[in-house]
């Protein structure tokens, strides 16, 4: 018999949602093949099967579990698996849950959003109390009854997936020592070039695949830009990993970019990068393991941006809008040129503002 448990799958979460199971309750399952999907904040992701045999579900669908928790048992025959502890049963009607209820982080954030009352909590009659009671309660509890909230005090309350930029972005501001540094760099001959790549690799290649490719080419020449810092020291990766920022309504994602050996592999990923952010439809991997970004600030007259440095890495490079600036060509006279100011935000703890330009310096090199 073979244990499927929860596992950790990324440090911005304390519990995941199960939001359908793949194979049903009783069914075989051969090794390899995905029985569950659960959501995270920003994610959706699928768990296999280790072993081959009948798959016993312990977890019941639309309800949260935590890292480590028992979501299923393989078996090698059809009988069922030991039945697990029952789950707190909500008490009955007219009693309340004990003052020392267990509640969830999740739902502790959204009972303060919401400003419900410990005796509408304790109605539940919960031993666990997690999010998706509390949005229960907030949808059954009758107008009146809801907290009288001045009109000028209304909130807002943020989606989940901004929920986890927040954290982002907060631990960052509070742990990383950040400076910036920006450049001007001509992206006119670059921008020329896209049309004719394109046709070339079959893909549509833009300014995004053009700096992903170049970054990726000074892993070697620049390793400190793609470390963690690691005490007094660096720990350094054996490969480029590219974080590229996408917002296309469904909220902010910074999937990650592996393979950059080539254009046509970055133009691929891009692609299917942009799709997955028009649906909210990333899977848990695909945003994590990244060692350097690049954030996409390229909406229409977006000439400065300042990016946050993510966790886990040390630099972010801002590309901005292209915008057209009057130049003197070499025998004096007036010509445009298209430019774009090109920042990097990182971490003055292994880098200084020389290092910033050296390696901006290239990347301009690389570029063009």
């Amino acid at each position: 018999m073979a244990d499927i448990r929860v596992p950790k799958l990324n440090n911005n979460d304390s519990e995941y949602l199960v939001v359908a199971w793949l194979v049903e309750d009783g069914k075989p399952v051969r090794a390899g093949e995905p029985v569950v999907v659960l959501e995270t904040s920003k994610a959706a992701d699928e768990l296999e099967a280790e072993e081959s045999g009948y798959l016993h579900h312990d977890a019941a669908l639309n309800t949260w579990v935590t890292p480590g928790a028992l979501l299923a048992r393989i078996t090698e025959g059809p009988q069922a698996a030991p039945a697990p502890a029952p789950a707190p049963e909500a008490a009955p009607a007219g009693t309340s849950a004990p003052r020392d209820a267990v509640i969830t982080e999740p739902a502790r954030a959204l009972i303060a959003e919401l400003g419900i009352t410990p005796e509408q909590v304790a109605s539940l009659g919960l031993g666990v109390v997690r999010r998706a009671d509390v949005e229960r309660l907030a949808g059954a509890v009758p107008e009146q009854e809801q907290p009288a909230v001045p009109q000028e005090t209304n909130r807002h309350v943020l989606s989940r997936v901004q929920r986890a930029v927040a954290r982002a972005v907060t631990t960052s501001h509070s742990t990383i020592p950040a400076a910036y540094t920006v450049v001007k760099f001509d992206v006119g001959p670059a921008l020329a070039r896209t049309k004719d790549l394109s046709r070339q690799v079959r893909r549509p290649v833009g300014l995004a695949e053009l700096f992903v490719q170049a970054v990726a080419t000074l892993h070697p020449t620049f390793p400190l830009f793609f470390a963690a810092v690691d005490g007094d020291g660096a720990r350094l990766s054996d490969a480029p990993r590219v974080g590229v920022t996408f917002d296309m309504g469904e909220g902010l994602y910074v999937p990650v970019v592996r393979e950059t050996g080539t254009l046509r592999d970055i133009a691929d990923t891009l692609m299917r990068y942009r799709l997955a952010a028009a649906e909210g439809d990333f899977r848990e991997r695909d945003l994590t393991g990244a060692n350097i970004a690049v954030t996409l600030h390229t909406d229409a007259d977006v000439v400065l941006a300042v990016p946050f440095v993510f966790p886990g890495t040390v630099c972010a490079l801002a590309i901005t809008s292209p915008q057209p600036e009057l130049a003197l060509g070499e025998d004096g006279a007036v010509t445009t040129r298209t430019v774009a100011n090109i920042g990097l935000a990182y971490d003055h703890r292994l880098i200084n503002g020389r290092d910033a330009a050296l390696f901006l310096a290239a990347l301009r090199m690389e570029l063009q």
